[in-house]
């Protein structure tokens, strides 16, 4: 722990005839599909006691933390725990509404012990403490803040520049990244500094100590890799709304009618996505080289999955925040499966595997390659097209399909590479 909170009112005890719910809110890249893994993880342990409902939102139409979080099995659509809305923030005026809807279903149809919400990087607190206050059957109690702390480390002055900038943002009436960074801290009543492993002895402390100020009331712990216990985050106490409502009220005499509506969607931030889809590999030497040559600091956040024709039996999962990139291998692709006559498949399986690979390309089967991409407008274009030029042309496809060997530099475990 790097800062104790200062002591606030004492809590409400908790309401036994309404469901809790956790938010894990954090900028893109900061960790929170991570820490929800993490958790869904030890909620899944024999004997745990926890009934878990999750809401995932995402900011791209590619909804791949839908896929990484179904692929826990403790929840999932077929479930009935899970619902996942894209395309934005579930704190904007277009999607705050789904979101409620949403939190409705789960409650009526799976009658969840706690309810967990992942946000988008671009949500913005309030309106979604506000919803969740005034929605009957719920009580929010954590409401936690991830912050990339190597993010911070290199981009923000250890954490200084976050406060400098929002001064200097509210001295020109305009709103940027620092803006969203420092109300996501203010509302939380927990930090987390997350990536704790990639920083060296001393600098979690200094960021701790720079961001204390913008919120006494937060202790702020670091964490690396999700590690943080399932008992802690879900037994956290009742949120103290009368804290923040000072607060939400300033926020709000800040900002125009026009402004507010508008204040949760990534343009606010002149932040952009971009989907890049293809059933082409990746050349790894040329994505390699794009990645340490092309990846600028308004690239915030890419991830998605994808193949290389060097490892072209596996699932491999692209996740990149800020200069950092993790590969992880997730599995194995439906048509390697179905070529593996090891693999112990009734035929009925197997003919139901073959049925749903007869929509995809012959040549690749269900191998494709879909990122999301998100950062800032003016940057995004230039490393995505970048990107586009290390899909395998048709010579290298060819060889390929020869058994012919690629230069491939990328780690052969799951590892997290970082610039600088």
């Amino acid at each position: 722990m790097t800062a104790r909170a200062r002591t606030p009112s004492p809590p409400r005890a908790r309401r036994q005839d309404v469901t809790p719910v956790t938010v894990l809110s954090g900028f893109l890249g900061a960790g929170k599909t991570t820490l929800l893994k993490g958790l869904l993880r030890q909620a899944a342990q024999p004997g745990a006691p926890w009934r878990l409902a999750v809401i995932a939102n995402d900011m791209s139409d590619l909804d791949v933390d839908r896929d990484v979080i179904a692929g826990t099995d403790l929840v999932g659509e077929r479930q009935g725990n899970f619902i996942s809305i894209a395309t934005g923030s579930i704190s904007s005026k277009r999607l705050l509404p789904v979101f409620k809807r949403a939190v409705e279903t789960l409650l009526s149809d799976y009658r969840p012990s706690h309810l967990l919400v992942e946000t988008s990087g671009s949500t913005h607190p309030w309106p979604l403490i506000e919803a969740l206050r005034d929605l009957p059957g719920v009580e929010l109690h954590g409401f936690i803040a991830l912050l990339d702390g190597a993010m911070l480390d290199r981009d923000y002055e250890r954490g200084e520049a976050i406060a400098a900038g929002l001064r200097r943002n509210h001295a020109a009436g305009r709103r940027g990244i620092e803006n969203l960074l420092a109300e996501q801290i203010m509302f939380a009543n927990r930090i987390l500094l997350t990536k704790k492993d990639r920083l060296a002895d001393g600098t979690l402390q200094e960021i701790g100590h720079a961001i204390h100020p913008l919120n006494p009331y937060a202790d702020i712990v670091g964490v690396s890799w999700g590690g943080l216990r399932l008992d802690d985050v879900l037994r956290m106490p009742p949120y103290d709304h009368r804290r923040v409502a000072p607060l939400a009220k300033t926020l709000s005499a800040t900002r125009s009618d026009t402004a507010s509506s508008q204040i949760a969607e990534p343009s606010a931030y002149r932040i952009g996505t971009r989907v890049l889809a293809d059933p082409r590999p990746f050349h790894p030497r040329r994505l390699w080289e794009v990645y340490h040559q092309f990846l600028g600091i308004g690239i915030h956040r890419s991830k998605g999955f994808f193949w290389l024709p060097s490892r072209d039996e596996l699932v491999l999962l692209w996740n990149q925040a800020a200069g950092a990139i993790g590969l992880e291998a997730l599995g194995y692709w439906r048509v390697v499966a179905l070529q593996d006559r090891a693999l112990k498949m009734t035929r009925e399986e197997r003919q139901a595997m073959a049925d749903k690979l007869a929509s995809y390309p012959p040549l690749f089967g269900d191998r494709r390659c879909e990122l999301t991409v998100i950062g800032q407008e003016d940057e995004l274009d230039v490393f995505v097209d970048a990107l586009r030029t290390c899909f395998c042309t048709e010579a290298e496809i060819r060889a390929w399909q020869a058994g012919q060997a690629f230069d491939d530099p990328w780690p052969t475990r799951t590892a997290t590479i970082g610039i600088g």
